[in-house]
């Protein structure tokens, strides 16, 4: 369906480089970020009160590059069932077709340069799906990895014009949360995959049609470069069916909670940890809301205006419950998927806390 090769090619191609800096500096950059990666864990878990199953976890401090070829790892994975499951249905082409080769190059183009527009802008993720491990024992994927992108922190710190250390460690502390989230919570990720599988599997449409969606999402994007309005609905809702809104409520749901409460986090640790949090925050807020009409067209194109939602809506979701049970209350959120808020829940953490919070709390307890 998408040729990955061409998608990196394609990718490293035409991503924009990154702010100019010495070798010396960038070097010192890398360096202090890795640092920071595991300096953070423990203010993270004073926080959070969550005790993470790695000492150490793997940590990746890439460029955009870097980036684009690590994500186009993590998707093959994430693809491969759907890839599976319309083979075995006999709705894909012939690998070896002249239609299956042309159609894969184009998608796999335009999948490039959809991550060469994220590359200039991701600060750093916690990869969850990564590729077998030829040198482990059973060729297990990895549990995970913490990446973080040096030349888009770089980047955003000097235009914020804030203390570079405090927003380094800042970030930081967003993708350990992450990374404490998903190793300590030991049916998270599997959750997380088995969602995002069935959600791909819902789908009731032929290849040809799924890579058409894809190649109109791509065209609305192109039309925001030229100045058209587009007014297209997001990248993920073309290719939505009945069942798949119906899996994307719930998914939405708990990838909400875990990046608000990586944003939560961010600032809960306070001053000690990161003495200008709140000039930092106010700026980096600043900064999600100027975007211009075009950036603001291809953010909605790509569901990132979901993700910003999403950060608001969690982190809102979290503080609300902290404040009024406490840490260990919200704790219980991560007892199991049952226990996990609905869309309805994060809007209003009162429907929650009666579910879970409050007069749940002795079954969960017990």
């Amino acid at each position: 369906m998408i040729d990955w090769d061409v998608a990196i090619s394609t990718g490293v191609r035409w991503v924009r480089p990154g702010p100019q800096v010495s070798l010396a500096d960038a070097r010192a950059v890398v360096g202090e970020l890795r640092e920071l990666a595991a300096a953070v864990a423990e203010p993270v878990h004073q926080v959070t009160g969550m005790f993470s199953a790695e000492d150490t976890g793997r940590v990746a401090v890439v460029d955009r590059p870097g980036w684009i070829r690590a994500n186009v790892d993590g998707f093959r994975v994430v693809l491969e069932p759907l890839a599976q499951h319309l083979r075995e249905l006999g709705r894909a082409p012939d690998p070896g077709s002249v239609i299956a080769t042309v159609g894969s190059r184009v998608t796999g183009m335009q999948a490039g340069l959809i991550l060469a527009y994220l590359a200039g802008r991701v600060l750093g993720q916690y990869e969850l799906f990564l590729p077998p491990d030829p040198l482990a024992p059973d060729g297990a994927a990895p549990a995970g990895r913490l990446t973080l992108v040096a030349p888009n922190i770089l980047m955003v710190e000097r235009e914020l014009g804030v203390d570079p250390h405090d927003f380094r460690r800042w970030v930081c502390l967003h993708e350990e949360t992450h990374r404490t989230q998903f190793t300590s919570v030991g049916w998270l990720r599997g959750y997380v995959q088995e969602q995002m599988t069935e959600f791909l599997l819902a789908s009731d449409l032929d290849p040809a049609t799924i890579l058409e969606r894809v190649r109109a999402a791509a065209d609305a994007v192109a039309g925001a470069v030229r100045g058209s309005d587009g007014g297209a609905d997001s990248l993920i809702e073309a290719i939505q069916t009945p069942r798949q809104r119906e899996i994307l409520d719930r998914l939405s749901s708990v990838m909400t909670l875990v990046e608000g409460h990586g944003d939560y986090v961010m600032d809960a640790v306070g001053p000690q940890v990161v003495p200008s949090v709140a000039e930092i925050r106010a700026a980096f807020n600043a900064r999600r809301g100027s975007a211009g009409r075009l950036e603001q067209t291809i953010r909605r194109m790509l569901g990132i205006d979901l993700k910003m939602k999403q950060y608001a809506q969690g982190s809102h979701f979290v503080a609300t419950v902290v404040k009024e049970a406490g840490m260990p209350t919200f704790n219980r959120v991560w007892t199991s998927p049952e226990t996990l808020p609905t869309k309805a829940e994060i809007i209003t953490p009162a429907l929650w806390l009666e579910r879970v919070g409050g007069n749940g709390a002795k079954a969960l307890d017990g």
